[in-house]
């Protein structure tokens, strides 16, 4: 059961060909994207004809021909054209999806066309800001999206998945955070004062003595992580920042089945001017803590299949899924829908 009324990313940018045809399946819906005069087109990626790929065609202008039996359809999803017939059916079209281009993030609108509000549209203004500086990444994921989302959503996990990577110390576990509600989400900050710096913090300066560190983002619907972090030596005052680690972080969780998901990823530092080395190296870093988390996760979930009914413990750490999982049970319900993503937690004891 997936949240609908919300835009997904489907793709970065440059994934989307100039002149041809890009796939993916989102919620269980194969989508087919394009380049028009106009933009971008979304529509659904299975001939109203023999049910034959559209993305197995090619795009002619701003329409794209099956490549079964060479039905054509413009970017609202109507045929304008069938080989060999001269009257067009008024069913001879596909679904539409509405589509928004946003900081080189492609989005797809998967409920009421009707409903597509750009408003909601997350701000992943690092994703292309000539002073935050990043290299693109994507996974994917053979788990269900929302362990992925109770990942994101409880960083003590850092200490201990991420020892030699990101994280580098226990006291990231130990510092308690604090969670404030959104409208379509929440907002989570730990800050984690005097830690040795992580490892991938030397590839920036070397840094001797402790840092203070800090994780401040938002986790939005249906599963998007805002995230300013960092770290800046602890005998600096608070407002200098002059010798701080700066970073921005834009994460997208998009469930492609009940089972499987694509995740969409960047984490950018802040410059006056790009060094892609740098870029480079956090690219690297990130992408290996991800390794980890996507070994952990895929181990979770197997246990899990083993015995899908047996209970999970909730524990303070989880304060923040917790309530992340309520919100999202409160908008599939107000969408007419009534499965409860949190059936299996209970309040965290002490939150």
């Amino acid at each position: 059961m997936f949240l609908r009324q919300c835009w997904y990313v489907i793709a970065w940018d440059h994934e989307i060909p100039d002149d041809g045809l890009f796939s993916r399946t989102v919620l269980g819906e194969p989508i087919v994207v394009f380049r028009t005069r106009q933009g971008l087109a979304a529509l659904e990626d299975r001939c109203c004809h023999r049910l034959a790929p559209l993305s197995a065609g090619r795009k002619e202008g701003d329409c794209v021909r099956c490549g079964y039996h060479g039905l054509t359809f413009d970017a609202t999803g109507r045929c304008v054209a069938i080989p060999g017939v001269e009257r067009i059916p008024a069913a001879a079209r596909v679904r539409r999806y509405p589509v928004a281009l946003r900081n080189r993030w492609v989005f797809v609108w998967m409920g009421d066309p009707d409903q597509a509000d750009p408003a909601l549209l997350p701000d992943n203004f690092s994703c292309d800001h000539p002073q935050w500086h990043h290299r693109p990444g994507y996974m994917h994921y053979d788990v269900d999206h929302r362990l992925i989302c109770d990942n994101l959503l409880d960083f003590s996990h850092l200490s201990w998945v991420h020892e030699k990577t990101l994280g580098g110390s226990p006291q990231i576990a130990l510092a308690r955070p604090e969670i404030e509600s959104l409208p379509r989400g929440i907002r989570v900050t730990r800050r984690v004062p005097s830690v040795p710096a992580p490892p991938y913090y030397q590839r920036f300066r070397r840094f001797d003595t402790p840092v203070d560190r800090w994780f401040i983002y938002d986790f939005l619907v249906p599963g998007v992580l805002l995230m300013h972090s960092g770290g800046r030596p602890s005998e600096d005052p608070p407002e200098d920042l002059s010798r701080a680690v700066r970073l921005h972080s834009c994460q997208a969780l998009t469930p492609e089945t009940a089972t499987t998901t694509h995740y969409f990823f960047q984490q950018a530092h802040h410059g006056e001017q790009e060094d892609t080395t740098v870029a480079e190296l956090i690219f690297d870093s990130l992408k290996a803590a991800f390794h980890e988390d996507r070994e952990m996760i895929r181990a979770q979930s197997r246990v899990i299949a083993a015995r899908p009914d047996a209970p999970m413990l909730t524990l303070p750490m989880d304060a923040a899924l917790v309530q992340y999982r309520r919100l999202v049970d409160r908008l599939l319900t107000r969408e007419g829908l009534s499965e409860q993503t949190s059936a299996r937690l209970t309040d965290p004891p002490g939150g």
